[in-house]
């Protein structure tokens, strides 16, 4: 079983992204074809990128940075829930994104992107260029919740509407295709 790893990139208070990323694990769960997990980056409370050494070496120095290197090697496939600041990512997941290297490469990333009138849809493209980067397979599918705040009820919780709902299949679809060859691949390659 593959293992999907649900990474909520804003640490801001007050943040959407949670209720977007309980909306879009649910449906994982349901899926069944996935272990999932939630990564919290504000619970994570990672500081700036402290390490002495560069992440492709693997010699990590603080314990935060070998936790999170054992939490994110756990993964088979990454979504990330993002919203936009200024164009961008924000940067507690560029900072996340930054501690490792080795542990990202190979394995498929999508995005559930949330924000104003855009979705996200810049932070979206950001997000693949660094994927690129870390030599991980961004792929096209992924969940856009443009005006999201309308689609929360009064406890804050977010409820897709059927478009969302069929994109977040469709992600998971995708995800559990190339999760699986290049989990494969990796496999074969140890």
């Amino acid at each position: 079983m593959l293992t999907l790893q649900i990474i909520i990139g804003s640490v801001r208070q007050g943040r959407g992204g949670l209720s977007v990323a309980e909306w879009f694990e649910e449906i994982a769960r349901k899926d069944g074809r996935f272990k999932v997990e939630r990564v919290d980056l504000a619970e994570l409370n990672l500081p700036l990128m402290d390490e002495p050494n560069h992440p492709r070496l693997q010699q990590y120095t603080h314990e935060h940075t070998k936790r999170f290197s054992e939490i994110i090697s756990r993964g088979d496939a990454y979504v990330f829930v993002t919203t936009e600041y200024n164009y961008a990512i924000p940067g507690a997941l560029k900072n996340a994104l930054d501690y490792l290297s080795v542990e990202w490469a190979g394995k498929p990333v999508c995005a559930v992107a949330y924000g104003g009138i855009s979705g996200a849809a810049r932070a979206v493209e950001d997000l693949r260029r660094v994927a690129v980067a870390l030599k991980a397979v961004p792929l096209v599918q992924g969940v856009v919740c443009p005006l999201y705040a309308q689609q929360r009820d009064e406890e804050g919780r977010f409820h897709g509407n059927p478009t969302q709902i069929a994109a977040a299949a469709e992600t998971l679809d995708i995800l559990a295709d190339y999760g699986a060859v290049l989990k494969a691949r990796r496999l074969a390659a140890a």
